[in-house]
């Protein structure tokens, strides 16, 4: 089981509000059988439509891995390839003013935090970004903060959320692995398994 609990990296602003699932991966992507391909898809749509000024499209932003976003982030349909395709693309956190429900609890599942905090400092941290692309930013989940330079503002994440990533129970497959002899000795005790034996 893996922790999730300090995330460290280079930011990447996104404003609006009301980004969907739908722009962030279209749905004729969601044939696939597996998630791999999709990071190479993510926000297909808008960055044809920005004409590489869309900043997935920067060279500046490369390399990122924190989505510091605005309000509602990932409403609209429920599908998993929205978060899949921003982690394969790079993105291990997001900070919004706000997040679409199921977005953030297929976020969660991945291991991938979806913290929130006010427009006014989602505000401060986009123009950070966009005016210096370097910036390192670090999210810490035991105190619930977020930090750059000199400056740390406070986040928020739900406390069952923030529970399962700090003690690594997000992960419901690494989890049954972990308790893969618990499993197969419970398994021997139910009679039903051994009929026709």
């Amino acid at each position: 089981m893996q922790t999730v609990v300090t995330i460290t990296g280079r930011g990447l602003p996104l404003p609006g509000n009301d980004i969907d699932t739908d722009r962030i991966i279209p749905a004729r992507f969601l044939r696939c059988v597996t998630f791999d391909g999709l990071g190479e898809q993510v926000f297909v749509d808008d960055r044809a439509q920005a004409s590489g000024q869309h900043p997935f499209d920067n060279p500046a932003y490369q390399g990122a891995s924190i989505l510091v976003v605005n309000g509602n982030f990932g409403c609209g349909s429920s599908r998993e390839h929205a978060p899949q395709a921003l982690y394969r693309w790079g993105i291990r956190a997001l900070v919004g003013e706000s997040f679409g429900e199921i977005f953030a609890g297929n976020c969660t599942a991945i291991g991938v935090p979806c913290v929130t905090t006010s427009p006014l400092v989602i505000r401060q941290v986009q123009q950070l970004l966009q005016s210096d692309p370097q910036t390192l930013l670090v999210i810490n989940l035991e105190p619930l903060q977020l930090g750059c330079d000199s400056h740390t503002w406070p986040v928020e994440l739900g406390p069952g959320t923030r529970r399962m990533l700090m003690e690594g129970t997000w992960d419901a497959c690494g989890q049954l692995v972990g308790q893969a002899e618990l499993i197969r000795a419970r398994a021997a005790q139910l009679p039903y398994l051994h009929w026709g034996q």
